[in-house]
């Protein structure tokens, strides 16, 4: 197994409190139906609705729930892919790329309306998304992009430099208003989303790590180093950016990223509307804000995932971010009281891998990479129910491994 410090620093959700998760060793060998390994937001949300399907459910994590990736992550809820619409479309074909843009807005709306049926505590709040023009498109490459957006039902309203400004007192060439997204607590979320499966049974073993896969025709065997075994008919392979090395490694890459998160700021000092901010650029600056007024910020991408290396850069990356966020936004106080850094996977197409792995089809890898990891959490879970349950998803094949 890769296994990665997958963050650094005090991510801004070590302020706010979150339920507890009870969580044990391992005392015996176990049988289930569906293992999981992982109790990140990927994890949960298949825990969720697997058991919610009648599923028996266990999960293991080596660190325990949220502990990894998942604290890190500045949980801009959107439908949006790191990958331009117009540029995705040349590599996969408009037909793909529009149904990879429409799965994403569905599953977003899917997200939202399990998070209000399941009344989970997680400060879930709309947001429009401002896409300010940039390096990668700007101009007439950006209106045509809101217009192939439009042309696909997908909310895209294109704004002038003038519009920008006069609407969100911005200074920028351009950008592309959408609706339909969100915010949340990323860790208020996931274990709100353990609980209800662990109300259903499901059972959470932590610290214990999956180490050796034995293959049989009706199940897998799974041994971990703790000495015990469990043996499933499913296993669910959420390990984040901790790819396990029963897993193909050749079609996405581990970059680092790095996050601050302000102080307070008065009401009346953010922009209208809160609208969460993110940039037609290579790196691009991402922007939300949280419910009591602190700016979350991020940036600075860079192509390694070496710890030591991220973490030495920590003070570096993070003034750049502030000096970004103070030019973007000329009024608002961005002094940093939380900063940290953390590693996350990027593929070629900004579209995550998910589905069976290969010549082992009762193992199943969830790998949510790109900038929008939660929606693509819940498509994974999607198709993984699906699959279980017997149903097609005409989708499948757009992430499949």
């Amino acid at each position: 197994m890769r296994k990665l410090d997958l963050r650094s620093g005090t991510p801004v959700w070590k302020a706010y409190r979150s339920p507890v998760i009870e969580q044990s060793t391992l005392t015996h060998n176990l049988t289930t139906e569906v293992l999981i390994v992982g109790m990140g937001i990927t994890g949960a949300m298949a825990a969720e609705l697997l058991s919610g399907d009648g599923h028996k459910v266990v999960l293991v994590d080596r660190r325990g729930s949220t502990l990894g990736s998942t604290s890190a992550t500045t949980a801009l809820v959107q439908f949006e892919t790191d990958v331009p619409l117009s540029k995705l479309q040349k590599t996969i074909g408009a037909e793909k790329a529009f149904r990879a843009w429409r799965r994403s807005r569905l599953a977003v709306a899917n997200l939202r309306g399990h998070i209000e049926t399941l009344k989970i505590g997680c400060r879930m709040t709309d947001r429009q998304t401002l896409y300010l023009a940039g390096n990668v498109l700007s101009g007439a490459k950006l209106r045509d992009e809101a217009e192939l957006r439009a042309s696909a039902g997908l909310p895209a309203d294109y704004l002038t430099a003038a519009e920008l400004s006069k609407q969100f007192g911005i200074d920028r060439n351009g950008a592309i208003l959408s609706t339909g997204n969100f915010v949340v607590d990323p860790v208020k979320l996931t274990k709100g989303l353990l609980l209800q499966a662990q109300a259903r049974g499901a059972q959470l073993f932590a610290p214990e790590e999956a180490w050796k896969f034995k293959f049989h025709k009706s199940s897998i065997e799974v041994s971990m180093r703790s000495g015990h075994r469990i043996e499933a008919g499913h296993v669910v392979l959420a390990t984040g950016y901790e790819l396990m090395d029963v897993v193909q490694a050749d079609r996405h890459a581990i970059i680092s990223t790095w996050a601050i998160a302000t102080k307070h700021q008065p009401k009346d000092g953010l922009w209208p509307g809160e609208a969460m901010i993110w940039e037609a650029s290579d790196p691009y600056l991402y922007l939300r804000t949280t419910h009591d007024g602190r700016i979350i910020c991020g940036g600075e991408d860079e192509d390694f995932q070496d710890e030591q290396s991220r973490d030495r850069l920590i003070a570096r990356k993070t003034q750049r971010i502030v000096d970004k966020l103070r030019k973007l936004l000329p009024d608002i106080d961005p002094t940093p009281e939380f900063t940290w850094a953390g590693s996350f996977g990027t593929t070629p197409t900004g579209l995550p891998l998910i589905g069976a792995v290969p010549r082992r089809p009762r193992l199943f890898s969830l790998m949510g990479y790109g900038g929008n990891g939660i929606t693509y959490a819940r498509i994974a879970a999607e198709v993984v129910r699906n699959k279980l349950a017997g149903r097609e998803d005409v989708d499948a094949d757009l992430f499949a491994l």
